[in-house]
């Protein structure tokens, strides 16, 4: 079943598209989630801890694989930068010292694309890691703005805001204390925008983990 949420403040037009998730509804990974946010939508899928590859193995820690695949046609440059990111953030987020010589495997697949895309998966990657029930440091969300031609920052922008905006960043922030684990950046802009945008970010994480914990409160726990 899908749970939506929605959410977002005035300042900055700041205000979050409609989001929701749904767990568990593919039957062969060992976890699996779709997210959407607005007309965005990510299925994600979790295999392992499993087998690894000899050439592949780590002897003290588990080997994450990342892929990241279009609506359509072959993966390209956008997509490996993507798995790059999603990979990092993932790789800081798992307790992959307690699957060494193992191999785990996060398999995206865009649905849908209208803006936000890594953010997403970000989020779509997370709520799978923790549908497949891995240990991990922290819990991990994606929130995405943009800065339009006067200065403007638009939180969780469309595809058509983002082609019209002069600066997209998208980062990923940690549950603990809101800190940035990993940013993506295109575009101009100044020092100062960047720390306003990281602050609206950062504000605009907390509905997305109220999110995670309500989603997993209705999951586990029996009223």
């Amino acid at each position: 079943m899908m749970e939506v949420t929605q959410s977002g403040s005035a300042q900055h037009a700041a205000v979050l598209r409609e989001f929701g998730c749904e767990h568990s509804l593919l039957s062969r990974p060992d976890g699996s989630a779709s997210f959407v946010q607005g007309d965005t939508t990510v299925l994600a899928g979790v295999y392992g801890p499993a087998e690894v590859m000899v050439s592949k193995e780590s002897f003290d820690r588990a080997t994450l694989e990342v892929t990241l695949k279009p609506k359509v046609g072959m993966p390209g440059v956008a997509e490996r930068s993507k798995e790059q990111c999603i990979r990092q953030t993932c790789e800081a987020a798992l307790l992959t010292r307690l699957h060494p010589r193992t191999s785990i495997t996060l398999s995206l697949q865009t649905v849908h694309d209208d803006g936000a895309l890594l953010a997403c998966c970000l989020n779509a990657a997370c709520m799978a890691l923790m549908d497949a029930g891995l240990p991990m440091h922290c819990l991990f969300c994606g929130v995405c703005c943009a800065i339009d031609q006067q200065g403007t920052i638009k939180l969780d922008p469309t595809a058509k805001e983002e082609k019209e905006s002069r600066a997209v960043m998208t980062f990923a922030l940690d549950s603990t204390d809101c800190r940035v684990m990993m940013s993506s950046t295109k575009g101009s802009y100044t020092a100062a925008e960047l720390q306003q945008c990281i602050a609206v970010c950062q504000r605009a994480s907390e509905s997305i983990f109220q999110f995670y914990r309500d989603s997993v409160s209705r999951r586990y726990c029996k009223a």
